[in-house]
């Protein structure tokens, strides 16, 4: 059931980080504008690198979604730094920013996916012993 729940819950980021991904590469206007940054001739950089930073972000949590999907022992590894990303994004947002927006959609996403992954392992290891 652990393993159910942390797939539907990468599966769902990873449609929130590509969606993200493809506002920032077709849309930086719009994408920037959603992080308060208005667009123009010294946040075009800005917007660029922005875009490639979700994009990694991206191909990692399809990582960790391939690797779950596959049983793979490694995935755990994956999966908590995704989730340990996350947390730490949605506190430093809200932390700097005071957006709790953030703070309730990344931090929260990233304590699912922490706690997935150990219940994950534990399911493991119990079907391991007996």
């Amino acid at each position: 059931m652990a393993r159910t729940l942390l797939l539907v819950v990468l599966f769902i980021a990873l449609l929130l980080e590509l969606a993200l991904t493809g506002g920032a590469f077709f849309a930086p206007v719009f994408t920037l504008a959603k992080f308060g940054v208005k667009y123009g001739p010294e946040t075009t950089f800005l917007a660029y690198i922005v875009a490639w930073f979700l994009l990694f972000v991206s191909l990692v949590a399809a990582l960790a979604l391939a690797q779950v999907w596959q049983r793979r022992p490694g995935f755990a590894t994956w999966c908590y730094l995704l989730g340990v990303w996350w947390i730490g994004i949605g506190v430093g947002i809200y932390y700097a920013f005071g957006k709790p927006d953030n703070l309730l959609l990344d931090s929260v996403k990233g304590i699912l996916i922490v706690i997935l992954t150990w219940r994950c392992q534990a399911d493991r290891l119990m079907a391991r012993r007996y």
